[in-house]
């Protein structure tokens, strides 16, 4: 091993030490071991909605830097009491009225019980509680002219959108798939590939329209393409075009933007690594240059922050809670360590036992192809 290389993994453990410090920090003093605000500067009091976000997106980074979480069982039952009759999760007292991913409410109502269920899911999962779990709303979209009516109704003029929507449908699918192997989960997922494969874009092996002519338009697709691959990936399906998708990430610049678009580029290219082995030196020299510029940016409280500028709230909820950017929270600090994890796996196999969880989504990993 190279002398650069010592080094970072020296970065990696100092820096992993002084992250789970801080996750630590934020659980709440009483109530319910494991329960965490998102940040120094949530007030749970003001807004107790929160401390689900919080609470998910901090135990997923806890897991996987390979933190004990103790009382599992208590964790999960705090989490399964934010799930509503029909299956999904969602924020405690959400006003609808308050939300917007788009003009259509019933679409932004179902983009966050989805998004808002899948990451329940992986928390769930990394706390060995999945088994608990039922989904009562998904028995429509087992029936196929249900399921293909939905496919229709994806836009992909706004590509990073669906994408969730299909991950995590994806996830819920996958679930019902292992738990009854004959039934028709399993045609719904072969669907859903066929669907994609008639859709995938020759230039970029992405999925939305004018790639070819937009940086902006590629960027997106790219972020919606990160979360449709995770289904390809656990059905080790051929992915068409996707020497194109390791071109397309490579040519984006290696610089800090946002935990999601950061976490998006590296997720495919480590991915990648292993189903296109003539590109492997080219991805591991962007991954490694990338690794420095990550680890620069944990804030000194040993937390990550999304981006330096503007305001961060929660996805969709857009009359909610909302703080200023630059501060570590539990959102930032999972997804940068999912992709320094990531790198470091490409790099290093097994030098550490990164836990990654093991639903479909962000932080699902799978580097190695029938596995």
């Amino acid at each position: 091993m190279s002398f650069t290389d010592s080094l970072l993994q020296e970065r990696i453990l100092a820096a992993k030490e002084k992250s789970l410090l801080w996750l630590n920090s934020m659980q709440l003093p009483n109530g319910t071991p494991g329960v965490l605000r998102v940040s120094e500067l949530h007030q749970p009091e003001q807004w107790p909605q929160m401390l689900l976000p919080g609470t998910y997106d901090g135990t997923m980074a806890r897991v996987l830097l390979g933190d004990e979480i103790s009382e599992k069982k208590a964790l999960a039952d705090w989490v399964l009491g934010h799930q509503q009759e029909e299956g999904f999760f969602q924020l405690p007292g959400l006003c609808w009225s308050e939300t917007w991913k788009g003009p259509d409410a019933n679409i932004t109502r179902q983009y966050m019980r989805f998004h808002t269920t899948n990451y329940c899911m992986g928390t769930l999962d990394v706390l060995d509680q999945l088994d608990r779990l039922e989904l009562p709303f998904l028995k429509p979209y087992l029936d196929p002219q249900y399921f293909w009516a939905w496919l229709g109704q994806r836009d992909m003029r706004d590509p990073w959108l669906e994408g969730n929507n299909i991950v995590n449908m994806g996830s819920f699918l996958l679930l019902e798939q292992q738990r009854d192997p004959s039934g028709p989960a399993a045609q719904r997922l072969q669907d859903m590939i066929f669907w994609h494969n008639q859709q995938s874009e020759p230039y970029s092996g992405f999925w939305g329209p004018g790639q070819q002519y937009s940086q902006e338009a590629l960027l997106f697709a790219l972020c919606g393409a990160t979360h449709n691959l995770h289904v390809f990936y656990a059905l080790d399906e051929n992915i068409p075009y996707f020497n194109q998708s390791m071109s397309r990430c490579l040519e984006q610049p290696l610089a800090i933007r946002s935990s999601c678009i950061d976490v998006d580029i590296i997720d495919i290219l480590a991915h990648g690594h292993a189903r296109c082995p003539q590109r492997s030196d080219e991805i591991e020299h962007w991954l490694r240059s990338m690794l420095v510029k990550l680890l620069d940016f944990q804030n000194a409280d040993g937390g990550f922050p999304d981006t330096l500028l503007g305001e961060r709230g929660y996805d969709g909820w857009v009359k909610g809670y909302k703080e200023p950017q630059g501060h570590s929270n539990t959102f930032a600090t999972w997804f940068r360590w999912i992709a320094i994890a990531m790198i470091a796996d490409v790099l290093w196999p097994q030098w550490q036992n990164w836990r990654f969880r093991k639903t479909i989504g962000i932080g699902y990993f799978k580097p190695t192809v029938g596995k």
